[in-house]
């Protein structure tokens, strides 16, 4: 039988790529719905070429424009969020891949779990900010979460046949993103442009400036705490700039596994989508004649301030994530809009982590006031200091 895939996020650079690997495949899979927020072009399209069942639309303007172009059809098509967690209890749908982005991505990742679908996992902020009330609602509903970023995709298939009581630590690896030789003089001037233009991955707007300071790597860092049950002192983040080797886990009678792959984000969605199966694939292999020269370095934390603070979230855990989260958000779009400086983004995470208030056992609603309230706090931050 076919699995029947809800891609939330389906025009984001995941969810695009996700289609792809899918449209390989059409004996095996079936798209019963897809979501997008603004892209109202691109889901049209998708939606005439897949024939989902279901379009979800989370932005007003371009559900006015789904809805007009696709007005005689028998697509069934709404608006917001509180429909998309209404249309994943459709028994059509076995299998949510969560490709939405930032904060966006919780409740839809905690509907999933509650409705024990099997989940592909790409959004990475909703295990950072609360991986200590999904991982057990996770395992009460025995529901499991297949991980599609590269870095624990990687840590996922080396930790395949394993014993968790095995694992010394992981290693998570960071290209570095496109500054990671820039003077302080050069990152002071930082622009959007420069910002977006990674130099091994094709991602997102707000993936991008994220791997750029490295906020991507130190949320995936407090992901894979929860995904894999570690304790902070098991995580280790290191540089190394080729972005071949995605992750390493070093376990305790001194053997590492290491996964490697040329920098494709199609090869960890396909390998979600089609385990514990493994298809056969019609890109390019890796090749180590073709990086001769495979570098590592210590990931300064000083420079990419983002990811120590990163890491005291990750060590002092409660709601603290959810904290930084937030203000990282606010900041990275303020960036975008060209209106708060890229060396800053840190100095506004780190004031609104030690001036919002800390709960060491939040509950669900807690994440969501902490949010609300780090979000507004960090506007004001930026009104009050530009």
């Amino acid at each position: 039988m076919k699995k029947g895939i809800a891609i939330l996020g389906s025009t984001g650079s995941i969810g695009t790529q996700a289609l792809q690997v899918i449209q390989a495949s059409p004996e095996l899979f079936s798209v019963e719905l897809i979501s997008g927020n603004n892209n109202a072009q691109l889901l049209i399209a998708q939606a005439k070429q897949f024939l989902p069942k279901y379009i979800v639309v989370t932005e007003e303007n371009a559900f006015q424009k789904v809805s007009r172009a696709l007005s005689n059809t028998k697509f069934h098509i709404v608006f917001g969020e509180e429909n998309l967690l209404k249309l994943l209890e459709a028994s059509e749908i076995d299998t949510v891949l969560n490709a939405l982005v930032g904060f966006s991505g919780l409740m839809p990742l905690i509907r999933s779990i509650q409705l024990e679908k099997h989940i592909l996992l790409a959004n990475k902020e909703s295990i950072a900010i609360a991986g200590a009330y999904i991982m057990p609602l996770a395992k009460k509903k025995n529901c499991t979460i297949i991980p599609i970023d590269s870095e624990h995709s990687a840590i996922f298939q080396c930790l395949v046949g394993e014993r968790k009581a095995s694992i010394d630590k992981i290693i998570l690896t960071a290209s570095g993103g496109p500054f990671l030789n820039y003077s302080t003089e050069e990152y002071q001037a930082i622009n959007p442009e420069e910002a977006l233009n990674h130099p091994v991955w094709d991602m997102g707007k707000k993936v991008s400036v994220d791997s750029a300071s490295l906020m991507n790597k130190g949320l995936e860092m407090i992901e894979a705490r929860w995904l894999f049950d570690l304790e902070p002192n098991q995580i280790e983040v290191i540089i190394h700039p080729q972005s071949v080797i995605h992750s390493l886990v070093q376990f305790k009678d001194g053997n590492l596994k290491a996964q490697l792959s040329r920098p494709n984000m199609l090869l960890p969605i396909q390998y979600a989508l089609h385990y514990p199966n493994r298809a056969n694939q019609s890109f390019s292999n890796f090749s180590f004649t073709d990086f001769p020269s495979l570098t590592f370095q210590h990931a300064d934390r000083k420079k990419f301030r983002n990811l120590a603070l990163a890491f005291i979230a990750m060590e002092k855990g409660g709601n603290l994530p959810a904290i930084l989260n937030a203000a990282n958000e606010v900041a990275v779009q303020a960036f975008l809009n060209k209106k708060w400086p890229f060396y800053r983004i840190p100095e506004l995470v780190e004031e609104i982590m030690s001036s919002q208030t800390f709960v060491s056992e939040p509950d669900l609603q807690t994440y969501f006031e902490t949010t609300k309230k780090s979000i507004a706090a960090s506007e004001a931050y930026i009104r009050k200091h530009t």
